[in-house]
């Protein structure tokens, strides 16, 4: 039965996943309750990767072996979900463990003001009061106004750079001695540059000049891979994913979609009605290539995290903050609640401590309202008792 945290409980630091809930019952409390044992926790974000682009679910058509190899280390949950379908609301929801119509957030509202007791009670400041030394490097992209900015609230900032250098930066924290257990969030950029093959095709059409951000110089810089083929039509028959089973539009689609989603002066309009069926393959190419810079990045992270001999001591979790329609319904993007976009991946393992190589398929989990409990157990942390998230805990 799953039942809601209650204020005084007492929770251990190591789960064990079984047919109970999705961060199921407690185990091995007892080598995990002292201070001294906490683990590190290692919290890896990406941003638009929908829960089918991994190796390991299925997908044949990338490459993944970073997060393969996570996977194989612990349990991957095959029914993860965002609290919200776009980056702000979900990455809010992550960061809090509530809703993000708490504060009344539906869409990218950064200058949505956060209550200052939510930013004290949010994941950072939880476990730094904790004496975890958070660290956070990468894309925030959470909710602030000009007085409260959640993000500064409980971590040092390690790297702006959500890329390359972001992936160095890590390594390189991890590599350093610590003299007590540490939380780094890692928030990475892709795949998300994906966005940029849309909205770029729409301001051609519309003769105005393309984006000019790194975000849409990396897009083109990988869609020049295919371009410069000579034979774009050889390319696409030879290295391109097929469509999607679903690439049709439903018939009883809801009419909110064309209305508002892909309304007609948008690039998602564009892409729907303008664009080929090869386009919409060399956009589900472009996909895989960019989470397959994300997957090596994230793999100088982890190799760090074995080169350091800390992965006895090491929580790590995977995630992302939304997926990508990837031409499901002739759609491209996020914020509509379709699967591909709402589903995202979800790996959690902790070397000697969690089942490997296990698939959850039972169960619903949402990393926007049941990380921050989960986590708050691994650190011997009571969370705020009035969360919302349900959270099955048990002593063995």
């Amino acid at each position: 039965m799953i039942r809601r945290r209650t204020r005084g409980s007492h929770f251990a630091a190591a789960i064990a996943f079984t047919a109970a809930a999705p961060w199921s019952l407690i185990q091995d409390a007892n080598a995990k309750d002292s201070e001294q044992h906490r683990p590190n926790i290692l919290l890896i974000m990406t941003d638009q990767q929908h829960a089918g682009m991994l190796g390991c679910a299925g997908n044949p058509y990338l490459k993944t072996p970073a997060l393969d190899r996570l996977a194989a280390a612990g349990t991957r949950f095959e029914l993860a979900h965002a609290a919200n379908p776009v980056c702000v609301p979900s990455r809010f929801s992550l960061q809090t463990g509530r809703m993000p119509s708490t504060i009344g957030m539906r869409t990218n509202e950064v200058q949505l003001a956060v209550p200052p007791e939510l930013c004290t009670q949010s994941l950072g400041p939880l476990l730094r009061q904790a004496g975890y030394r958070c660290v956070y490097g990468g894309k925030d992209h959470t909710p602030r106004d000009p007085s409260k900015y959640m993000m500064t609230n409980g971590y040092e900032l390690l790297a702006h750079d959500p890329r390359d250098g972001l992936a160095s930066a890590c390594a390189n924290f991890i590599r350093n001695p610590h003299d007590r257990p540490f939380f780094l969030f890692a928030s990475f950029i892709n795949p998300h540059d994906i966005c940029y093959m849309a909205i770029n095709d729409f301001a051609r059409s519309q003769g105005r000049p393309i984006m000019s951000n790194q975000d849409s110089r990396v897009c083109e810089s990988v869609l020049d891979q295919a371009r410069r083929s000579g034979d774009l039509d050889a390319f696409v028959r030879e290295h391109c994913p097929p469509l999607p089973d679903n690439f049709a539009v439903p018939r009883d689609e809801p009419e909110s979609i064309g209305l508002d989603y892909a309304r007609p002066d948008s690039f998602r309009h564009y892409a729907r009605e303008h664009w080929s069926e090869q386009t919409w393959r060399l956009h589900r190419w472009l996909y895989c290539r960019l989470t397959e810079q994300v997957d090596a990045q994230i793999g100088s992270v982890l190799q760090a995290l074995d080169e350091a001999g800390l992965q006895d001591n090491t929580l790590v979790v995977f995630t992302s903050d939304h997926g990508d329609m990837d031409a499901a319904h002739r759609l491209e993007h996020k914020s509509v609640l379709y699967d591909e976009s709402v589903r995202i991946p979800l790996l959690v393992a902790w070397k000697g401590v969690l089942p490997a190589g296990r698939v959850d398929t039972k169960h619903l989990a949402s990393n926007g309202l049941d990380l921050l409990p989960t986590l708050c157990d691994f650190a011997g942390v009571s969370p705020p008792a009035d969360l919302p998230g349900p959270l099955q805990v048990q002593r063995v």
